[in-house]
């Protein structure tokens, strides 16, 4: 009995300590990626009956832990993290997104979605939390250099611009390469509208939750008529269920980095003083109140400015981003999200800005037990710029030693200007306009208003569950206006502004709209081990347009135009099957789709697309037993897709235009106009792409190495081109568009994710990506071997660019420069390849051309606790770019050749010494260079406090660069062009310094 008092009294007195030693933990849990709070996570001890789970802002608070306690956070789609617990009070911990969960990621395309581990078509998903970071203005720079086989170039600097988005390529040499845009199931136009930027500068990129890019025909077949270049389907965020608050604000502060090498004061100077001694008087501006000697010109006293124009049309930008997020439900019954943006950016022209003020709405709700679902969504943005003429040129070639402003005289605004008081505007005749003034004095002006919606019923039947409808109405309007005034004292480069004596009032509108009804049903059914899900319906797209063209107000000479185009319909029947086999084991996608356009005659008006694939999981039949190997997947694929995005929009139609004065007839006494038919081609019909996709998706080392493969080769045939010859009397021209032709694409692509660092403190994810291509002419149409476009331009060299039968499109077509025993260019010296004994365009011949031999991207994303740090790079290698600027500029005759006035040169003149330019020089192989780059896209680091306001917000707080820095050897502005590879000045992109907030209630 002594024993029992003893132990109930020990019990007792330990009781306290024992309680004493369970502890209170609290803590926040956050995505390894984003390094953004995860609620719902599971927080369990490991053998105890203590658990909790996190709220909304991924806090917790769990007590009834004990030194030594093994703490599991688990959530869906995530890899479990355990930590041991020590006595701390207080923790962080990551969850990294669990590579194999994949079948739970529901990846876009088109009419549906599949599961990322049941794709059989090649398609690439980037969620939010994959974006870019940084100053992205416009939605698609959010996955430049992200996917495989995507290529996004701005080709410049300006704000709010639209970017040149290409997928494999493209498929087409005349007509659209530009990829089919979706946006919450509604494709839109790639027409920007008057007083717009581009296509997608109205939409904001902080409402997008995630891009799917459809890259094979297997995918983007089920579109049809507009996928031949590919589909991006846009998927904006939707309501939640519990209410959040997210406001993020960022601010840049941006300069220019880079300017093109002219020459400075000095330099032109000597440069006159040697090579044009006559010239030098010509320097500087005369100064009315001393002059030496009226008589002797070269004696005149004049003053020696020493200005850069570049400097002088650029200045430092500001860029502000403020967007408010609220998500949670209505009634406590529908999932809503209301978001509010404003951006603003300034270019660097010294006028040039772009603001949008943005609000969307999206509502989700379901009813009768999930059967029925609703998805409304809504936009609105007004997009308002400021637009800048491109100076660049005039710029570079404006005499350095004049000012931008000239203390002696008040005309034209006080700017400096040629001026002659003898002629009727007061300008010498073929002077260069003073650049700065032309942006200061130029009121350039637009204003966008655009709608965009949809809405979705999705119904699953009562009575039979396997089967649902949807029909899913979508409207795009968008109302644009286009200001330009100018008054009578400025003076202007761009011809339709040159009105010097009543000045410039011009004003243009546009409306567009796009109609959208979709219906299709749904069948979904699983036999034993096969499953079975079957699509079909059609769909109905109107595209609506009209304008307004003023001309000059101020001139009544100058009749407005009223354009009426008309309308264009598009009708679709599509239908699409996907089959598992063995529990999706054996994949098979088959699809196929009707397309009618009213762009073509009743002969050409249809087209049928077909496209099947197949997907074979090898994991369990080769590598049962590997531990390095986690996922191994077969894709095959082959489809057809269409083109029918051409330049002319109904000339299959023979048409008649009212002639000139000179061509009336008389009848009956009177006096009629007569009608003079246009040329027509009934027989223009879609452009056609064949593709074949074989892929391989794999995983190593429980997936910590995941990624992908792909070969791909595509034919496109009866190609759109604007001027092909016609037969003598079949028209009313001798040449205008047909189809004909055929060329293809062949490339691979690579793309690797991998866990480098997976911990409780620190975490490391990079992604790299890999593209190579090569586009080949395999036929021309009427038999022709080859055909001229493009031109160096600055009056010089001609065409430069070439299409020929066995090549790649849009070779440069050059002469052949030859060099003296110690390297140096020997001027207006070319081989005669002909051997002819002439050098004339029979020794031009095919040089390199803009296409790259790889594309890569590189991103990675670190986390040390509450910090992160991420970067992002993108390369090209092997594109060639014709520096037109140093091949119609760099040579000495140019500083004193064409116009009234003396004219700057490139520095580059002194490495070749070149004298006169002409159609030959202008296209030496010399100016072909090496664009080459290597480009640091945004570099950016953050620190979350996770217990913010008492606990009640978690703050992140980041500061970044844009446009870090880029590594080339390429001589002008920037390598990272569009004009296919012909480079007479761009608009230069900037740097900018960011810092912004994050705020998360």
């Amino acid at each position: 009995m002594k024993t029992i008092y003893k132990k109930l009294l020990f019990l007792l007195l330990a009781l306290p300590f024992s309680l004493l030693a369970q502890s209170t933990l609290t803590g926040v849990v956050f995505d390894s990626n984003t390094n953004q709070p995860l609620p719902g996570v599971n927080v369990v001890v490991q053998g105890a009956n203590s658990s909790t789970t996190t709220d909304f802002d991924g806090k917790f608070k769990l007590g009834g832990v004990k030194n030594g306690d093994k703490i599991l956070f688990s959530y869906i789609g995530y890899d479990s993290n355990t930590i041991t617990f020590s006595g701390q009070k207080e923790v962080s911990v990551t969850l990294t997104e669990a590579s194999n969960l994949l079948q739970e990621v529901v990846v876009q395309v088109g009419y549906g979605g599949v599961k990322k581990r049941d794709l059989t078509g090649s398609v690439t998903q980037i969620a939010a939390k994959d974006f870019n970071k940084g100053a992205n203005v416009t939605a698609e720079n959010l996955l430049a250099g992200r996917v495989a086989g995507l290529t996004i170039n701005a080709g410049g600097g300006a704000p709010g611009s639209g970017s040149q988005i290409r997928i494999r390529g493209g498929s087409s040499l005349s007509a659209s390469n530009d990829p089919l845009i979706v946006i919450d199931g509604l494709p839109i136009t790639n027409d920007a509208n008057v007083g717009a930027t581009s296509i997608l500068a109205s939409l904001n990129p902080n409402d997008i939750e995630s891009f799917n890019v459809l890259k094979d025909a297997s995918a983007s077949a089920i579109y049809g008529s507009r996928a031949a270049n590919g589909v991006i389907i846009i998927t904006t965020k939707r309501g939640g269920k519990k209410l959040s608050v997210d406001y993020n604000f960022q601010y840049g502060s941006g300069r220019i980095i880079n300017k093109l090498d002219m020459m400075n004061a000095q330099q032109f100077t000597s440069f006159l003083q040697q090579n044009h001694p006559s010239r030098v008087g010509e320097l500087g501006i005369l100064n009315p109140n001393i002059v030496d000697n009226p008589a002797t010109p070269e004696n005149e006293a004049r003053e020696f400015y020493n200005t850069d124009w570049q400097d002088a049309i650029y200045r430092r930008t500001d860029f502000v981003d403020n967007n408010l997020s609220l998500r949670g439900q209505l009634f406590n019954k529908i999932p809503a999200k209301l978001t509010i943006n404003n951006t603003y950016q300034q270019g660097l022209r010294l006028t040039n800005d772009f603001t949008r003020n943005n609000v969307s709405v999206a509502l989700n709700p379901k009813f009768f037990d999930d059967h029925l679902k609703l998805n409304v969504s809504a936009l609105y943005s007004n997009e308002r710029n400021r637009f800048a003429n491109n100076v660049e040129g005039t710029a570079i070639r404006f005499d350095p030693t004049k000012p931008v402003r000239n203390p002696y005289s008040n005309n034209f605004g006080g700017f400096f200007e040629y001026e002659n008081p003898t002629q009727p505007d007061g300008l010498v005749p073929q002077s260069p306009r003073n650049p700065v003034a032309e942006l200061l004095q130029t009121d350039d002006t637009g204003v966008n208003n655009r709608f965009l919606g949809n809405f979705e019923i999705d119904y699953k039947f009562h009575f039979f569950p396997s089967l649902r409808a949807v029909v899913n109405l979508g409207f795009d309007e968008s109302n644009g206006i286009r200001r330009i005034n100018r008054g009578t004292v400025g003076v202007a480069t761009s011809p339709f502004l040159i009105d010097t004596f009543i000045g410039t009032n011009i004003r243009d509108e546009d409306t567009r709209r796009n109609k959208l009804l979709d219906a299709y049903f749904v069948y979904n059914k699983k036999f034993g081990t096969t499953s079975i899900e079957a699509t079909a319906g059609y769909s109905y797209q109107k595209f609506e347009f009209s304008g307004f063209r003023s001309r000059n107000r101020n001139n009544p000479a100058d009749a407005p135009d009223v354009i009426d185009a008309p309308d264009e319909v598009l009708l679709g029947y599509f239908a699409r099957t996907n089959i598992g086999f063995k529990d999706n084991k054996y994949l098979l996608t088959l699809s196929f789709r009707r397309d009618g356009t009213s762009r073509f005659s009743e002969e050409n008006r249809w087209g049928n697309y077909p496209s099947a694939a197949f997907a074979w999981k090898m994991k369990e039949d080769f590598f049962k037993d590997s531990k390095m190997i986690s996922d191994f997947k077969l894709r095959l694929g082959w489809g057809i897709s269409g083109q029918q995005a051409i330049p002319v929009g109904d000339f299959f139609l023979p048409k008649y235009t009212t002639g000139l004065l000179n061509s009336q007839y008389s009848f009956g006494g009177q006096s009629f106009l007569a009608g003079v038919p246009n040329a027509y081609n009934p027989n223009i019909k879609w452009e056609e792409t064949a593709s074949y996709n074989a892929g391989i998706d794999y995983g190593l080392f429980d997936n910590r190495l995941s990624g992908s493969v792909d070969v791909f080769y595509k034919l496109t045939d009866d190609l759109y081109f604007r001027d092909t010859p016609f037969a003598d009397g079949s028209n009313f021209t001798n040449q205008g568009p047909a189809s004909g032709g055929s060329f293809s694409t062949k490339g691979i692509e690579f793309n690797l994710n991998a866990e480098v660092v997976r911990g409780d403190n620190f975490n490391w994810n990079v992604n790299f990506n890999a593209t190579s291509f090569e586009r080949r002419i395999e036929e021309l149409p009427a038999g022709t071997r080859e055909q001229f476009f493009g031109g160096s331009g600055g009056g010089f060299g001609g065409t430069s660019l070439i299409n020929r039968v066995g090549f790649t499109p849009g070779s440069f077509f050059v002469y052949k420069q030859l060099y003296n025993p110690n390297g140096s260019p020997i001027d207006g010296a070319f081989a005669d390849l002909n051997s002819d004994g002439i050098i004339n365009a029979s020794d031009r011949y095919l040089y390199k051309n803009a296409d790259p031999d790889a594309v890569f991207g590189f991103s990675s994303n670190m986390n040390y606790k509450n910090f992160d740090f991420s970067f992002f790079l993108r390369a090209s290698v092997g594109n060639r770019i014709l520096n037109q600027v140093n091949a119609t500029r760099a040579y000495s005759e140019y500083a004193v050749g064409n116009d009234a006035q003396l004219a700057n040169i490139p520095n580059a003149f002194n490495n070749t010494g070149f004298g006169t330019p002409n159609d030959i020089t202008a296209l030496s192989d010399i100016y072909v260079e090496n664009g080459s780059f290597l480009r640091m896209d945004n570099i950016t680091v953050g620190y979350t406090f996770p217990e913010w306001l008492d606990g009640k917000a978690s703050l992140r707080l980041f500061t970044g660069v844009q446009n870090a820095f880029i590594i080339t050897e390429y001589s002008g502005l920037d390598p990272e062009i569009t004009n296919d590879g012909l480079d007479n000045t761009i608009y230069p992109r900037q740097r900018q310094f960011l810092f912004g907030a994050n705020l998360k209630f």
